[in-house]
């Protein structure tokens, strides 16, 4: 068999074999990410309600905690109580 004909019957055997492994660890790492693990299943203490950009540094967030929805503004390296509220009036 010539060097070209072996190259080849490599690549047909290897290409698939490479591509099936990087699909396995792509399923793996989604199927068992760390964040995602077990999302939607169990009740969280603190629930991310929305999130509007202010701009390129900062953010507003509704966040539910503890019976309450807060509105933060987040900017870099600061999270300050805006406004608070029950959860039953809204």
């Amino acid at each position: 068999m010539s060097a070209l004909g072996w190259y080849f019957l490599k690549l047909l055997v290897l290409l698939p074999m490479v591509g099936g492994m990087a699909y396995g660890a792509l399923w793996l790492w989604r199927k068992y990410q760390p964040g995602m693990l077990g999302a939607g299943q169990r009740d969280r203490a603190v629930k991310l309600i929305d999130v509007l950009p202010m701009g390129t540094l900062g953010k507003l967030a509704v966040v539910e905690f503890g019976g309450k929805q807060l509105l933060l503004s987040v900017s870099r390296g600061k999270v300050e109580k805006v406004a608070e509220t029950d959860t039953r009036h809204g």
